[in-house]
């Protein structure tokens, strides 16, 4: 990775080569220029005085005037030589200069170097031109020009340039140097800091020093207020999460009681129902024992009566007519109570033992829905409710019959209590239909129905209409966590006010069991 001090002196190394090439190419364009220029005005002028001043010395055959004319052009260095050519005689004068510099006189017509440049030499005389002569060509002159001057002055100008170029770089970069290790000392400070802040945490960092009294200074400044900000957060969020973690075990605690709670309202409830069974089913069974007893004993009078009539010798056909009709009578009534007390015992037995022991086993629906109404019916007696029961026969489930009980129990109470009044006619029915792995279960009653506001709470704990008159609350919450957690069922309800409601179960014909328990074989629990 290159660091930002490195890339900022490379660009301002960029930035200021650039200008000064950009600047040193215009300064060897104009001095191109004005090289070109000046050679030039010396060739023109070169060629004008020759043309001028030759001429004459040129008609006259006066070779030591030529030859000092042309010593004297050729002072300038940018001449390599000058040539005088008469018009019948040939090469007449001329000097070159040699690989020295020295000036030599030409004595032959050699080739020279640079640029030659050829112009004539033409004569005016003044009688002539005063009596309309024309001018007469005596010759001609070649000079050659040299651009070794211009070249070495463009690349003179070319050198000073890069060691300008390389100087001013060279200064730049210590300078670059010298300042940005003032930024970026504190920067590197910084830097540290966050790293040490971010890897080893606010608590083991040191704050920074605050000695500048610059922008930098005050950057690290605002950085140790963060820094101090940052730990107070820190500290503050510790606090919390010290506080959240013992807000959530006292709410883990508190949900563990509130399970408790709920399980144990639920077995409340449940032994509630059982003693409310026990106490009707009780009542009921007196009446029929009374009657067996009480006819037990009027068969025991008449038995008495008779046998000392036989005793005595005095019995007649109408005390044994009288006998067998009272006995018979007698038997007759206890027969009928006795088997209805029987009736009773039988099914408040086995839906007792079914809620008590909670024990799962293989039964068929429709006989054991009736049990469970039988068991009811000591309540269901002081009001007139009716209830149908619409089951095909042979339904058989494996799963909880105590559970279901109370799933039944609670839904028909439900109804007494809160669908109908105490005197007015009402009307329970309970619909099963199934196939092949789950049943459906309809209980529907044509009483007052649910209020809308109270349909969707109506499965929530302490809900309830009859608050402060007997009613908990706790009824169809227990139906709802039987259906859902034991059964692995759902229930659903749906009512229209004066049209009554109706619960909707759908629960499997083999209950799955719970994660971690072992297979029981069905009829073996």
């Amino acid at each position: 990775m290159v660091s930002i001090q490195v890339r900022l002196t490379l660009l301002f190394v960029v930035i200021v080569t650039l200008v000064l090439g950009i600047s040193g190419t215009y300064t060897q364009y104009t001095l191109s220029q004005e090289l070109e220029s000046g050679s030039a005005r010396l060739r023109s002028g070169v060629l004008t005085r020759l043309q001028t001043s030759l001429p004459s010395a040129l008609w006259d055959l006066d070779k030591s005037k030529v030859d000092s004319i042309v010593a004297a052009e050729m002072l300038p260095p940018e001449l390599v030589g000058i040539r005088v050519y008469d018009a019948s005689v040939g090469l007449f004068a001329g000097e070159v200069r040699d690989a020295a510099g020295t000036l030599v006189p030409l004595s032959a017509d050699v080739a020279m170097g640079g640029t030659p440049v050829e112009a004539p030499l033409v004569f005016r005389d003044a009688v002539a031109a005063a009596t309309g002569g024309k001018p007469v060509i005596v010759g001609k002159v070649i000079v050659n020009f040299s651009r070794a001057q211009i070249d070495a002055a463009l690349r003179g100008e070319v050198r000073r340039k890069v060691l300008e170029v390389l100087l001013l770089d060279i200064i730049l970069v210590g300078a670059l140097a010298l300042s940005l290790r003032i930024v970026f000392g504190p920067l590197k400070q910084l830097r540290d800091g966050l790293f040490d802040l971010a890897t080893r945490g606010s608590d083991e960092v040191e704050e920074l020093p605050e000695n500048r009294r610059d922008e930098l200074g005050d950057v690290i400044r605002g950085f140790n207020a963060v820094q101090r900000k940052l730990k107070s957060i820190i500290e503050g969020s510790r606090e919390a999460e010290d506080m959240a973690r013992r807000s959530q075990q006292a709410t883990a605690q508190a949900m563990d009681e509130l399970r408790r709670a709920q399980e144990s309202l639920l077995q409340s409830e449940r032994l509630a129902s059982l003693g409310s069974l026990v106490a009707g089913v009780a009542h009921e069974i007196n009446t029929p024992v009374g009657i067996a007893l009480t006819s037990a004993s009027v068969l025991k009078e008449a038995t008495d009566e008779i046998s000392a009539a036989v005793a005595g010798g005095s019995v007649k056909k109408t005390d044994i007519v009288r006998y067998l009709e009272t006995a018979g009578e007698s038997a007759r009534l206890i027969m009928n109570n006795a088997y209805r007390a029987a009736h009773l015992i039988h099914s408040f037995k086995q839906i007792a033992v079914d809620q008590v022991s909670e024990a799962r086993r293989l039964f068929e629906l429709r006989d054991y829905i009736g049990e469970v109404i039988s068991s009811l019916q000591p309540t269901l007696k002081k009001t007139r409710i009716r209830i149908d029961i619409d089951c095909p026969p042979g339904i058989m489930l494996d799963s909880y019959p105590g559970a279901l009980a109370q799933v039944l129990t609670n839904l028909v109470l439900n109804c007494v209590e809160h669908a109908f009044d105490a005197d007015t006619d009402g009307h329970i029915h309970i619909g099963v239909h199934g196939d092949k792995d789950w049943i459906a279960m309809q209980v529907r009653d044509n009483g007052r129905g649910i209020a809308p506001d109270m349909l969707d709470r109506v499965f929530d704990p302490f809900v309830t209409t009859r608050r402060g008159q007997g009613g908990t609350g706790l009824g169809l919450n227990i139906v709802f966590n039987l259906i859902a957690k034991q059964f692995g069922g759902t229930i659903t309800v749906s009512s229209t006010l004066g049209q009554g409601a109706t619960f909707l179960l759908r629960l499997p014909k083999v209950t799955p069991l719970p994660e971690g328990a072992a297979s029981v074989p069905a009829g073996q629990a």
